[in-house]
């Protein structure tokens, strides 16, 4: 197996520790660990008082696994495997295709989801939104599916547009993948953000028994440093063979970062609330922004997640107007180039607490364009 380059991983990396300003970060400001120990219950201090650095479970710590439960339909701890989200990802599709499968999948979307399908040498189709509102039309998956259509990749809330569906246009995608015995995995990583009038949707694994529901703490939580993530399926078989294959990988998770998630899941509130708020407020002001600035050809507030795919009237590529903001004024924003597509837009992130400062750097470099 060769892999591409993971273009917007080595952008970020080129700038997101240098930028003096980064306007399209995926994840909400880190929560420090000193918040996270605060909120925690005696007896999860006592886990953490008493954890020892050694190996742990493969498939994931009980009580972490149990900690999941309470957010699905399940009741069994055997539903749920634990590992990095990256890890879980690149593991599903190598444990479920083969290079004569096809696949669709929809796109714009983090690479990761796509390439590792590639590099799998499987026939690979794309769900593509309407960019005049990025809404996801069920026709046009419908008409990508092809006889030896192994899997379905979906992600709602989607990054990085911010586009949803609704649940009957979720139940609509399980029936078309139910007639033909299809796989749905299901990128969850934004699970409960969502805008004020958006109803939120259930996981995959909740109503389709060849769902796969992805979650972590990296974005609904604050707490990407954990690299904390989860699979469940009602689909045993699958969970055993991700499992198996994990032990060529990471193995198993990091102590620490078990008790931690255990931690947060077990006290949500405290960090999706302000996340919710934050990302609300930062909305609200770049749609005031965004009628303030020409050269913001369009913006798609989100229904839900916490980016927006931001379209630009300039002469110049994305990519060409990206390198020079973040050289210039020091604003790191991701250009469509960085998801494979063509226009001219740049991701914006609601997630940070400076938002306004920022906005007010790129006010003035917008204004002398």
């Amino acid at each position: 197996m060769k892999l591409k380059n993971f273009s917007l991983e080595r952008y970020f990396a080129k700038h997101e520790f240098s930028a003096k300003y980064l306007l399209s970060c995926s994840d909400c400001d880190g929560y420090s660990l000193k918040y996270v120990l605060d909120g925690a219950y005696e007896e999860e201090m006592s886990l953490w008082e008493g954890m020892t650095l050694g190996y742990t479970e493969s498939e994931g710590h009980s009580l972490l696994r149990e900690s999941v439960l309470p957010y699905y339909k399940t009741n069994d701890i055997n539903d749920v495997v634990v590992a990095s989200p990256g890890e879980l990802n690149f593991v599903t599709m190598n444990v479920l295709l083969e290079p004569s499968d096809h696949v669709v999948a929809v796109a714009p979307c983090y690479q990761s989801l796509t390439e590792i399908v590639k590099s799998l040498q499987c026939d690979l189709s794309f769900w593509k939104p309407d960019p005049e509102d990025w809404k996801f039309d069920i026709a046009h998956l419908e008409r990508a599916i092809q006889p030896n259509t192994k899997l379905i990749i979906i992600n709602f809330p989607h990054n990085p547009t911010g586009s949803y569906l609704t649940l009957d246009e979720l139940q609509e995608v399980i029936r078309i993948a139910r007639e033909k015995n299809i796989y749905i995995f299901s990128d969850e990583m934004y699970h409960k953000l969502t805008m004020e009038a958006t109803q939120e949707l259930p996981p995959i694994c909740d109503l389709y028994e060849k769902g796969i529901s992805l979650w972590g703490t990296s974005k609904t939580f604050g707490l990407a440093g954990l690299r904390t993530g989860w699979l469940v399926s009602q689909d045993h078989s699958f969970l055993e063979k991700v499992i198996a294959y994990k032990d060529y990988l990471s193995i198993c998770s990091s102590a620490p970062s078990e008790i931690l998630s255990i931690m947060a899941l077990n006290n949500i509130d405290r960090f999706l609330q302000p996340n919710l708020e934050k990302i609300r407020n930062n909305v609200s002001l770049f749609s005031a922004f965004a009628k303030e600035h020409k050269i913001i050809k369009s913006f798609t507030p989100p229904q839900a997640g916490s980016t927006s795919f931001v379209e630009l009237d300039i002469d110049e590529t994305s990519l060409v107007f990206s390198d020079r903001m973040v050289d210039q004024v020091g604003i790191m924003t991701v250009p469509s180039e960085m998801f494979e597509h063509t226009g001219k837009y740049i991701r914006v992130g609601f997630g940070r607490d400076n938002f306004s400062d920022v906005l007010e750097v790129f006010g003035r470099y917008l204004d002398t364009y």
